[in-house]
């Protein structure tokens, strides 16, 4: 099952039965099957009081990904920052709605076992981001 809730925040607009086939379809591309997946959209401040408490990180981030996969079935909870989502669009350039689905794949992505911390993962990681985003723009 694959939720979306708020958190501080008013849902975005998205589509989320078409996501939600979407993102099937992109984990079963990497030869997984879909648990349960829930996105929580909240905002800065709420992601980087997460981010100090569980990672000890102090620091904005648009996503962060709490993985509770087992075997080929990935699970998780997704925590996304609306504010930091529409302010990188801002600087790079394009839409919201493709950042926000940017930022909705890159946590199944993560489940499906692709990193971005080590060099040369961030380039997969965002050619994988670029081919999903090809399949719900296809």
């Amino acid at each position: 099952m694959i939720i979306f809730q708020t958190d501080s925040v008013e849902m975005p607009n998205i589509d989320e039965k078409r996501i939600s086939r979407w993102l099937k379809d992109v984990a079963h591309s990497y030869n997984k099957s879909v648990g349960d997946l829930c996105y929580r959209f909240c905002s800065d401040e709420v992601i980087l009081d997460c981010n100090r408490q569980f990672l000890n990180h102090d620091y904005f981030t648009d996503i962060i990904t709490f993985d509770y996969t087992e075997g080929r079935r990935i699970s998780g909870d997704m925590l996304i920052s609306l504010e930091t989502v529409a302010s990188n669009a801002e600087k790079l350039g394009v839409g919201y709605d493709r950042e926000l689905l940017r930022v909705i794949v890159h946590g199944v992505l993560h489940l499906c076992g692709l990193h971005d911390k080590e060099p040369g993962e961030r380039e997969q990681m965002e050619a994988a981001e670029n081919k999903a985003l090809e399949m719900i723009y296809a």
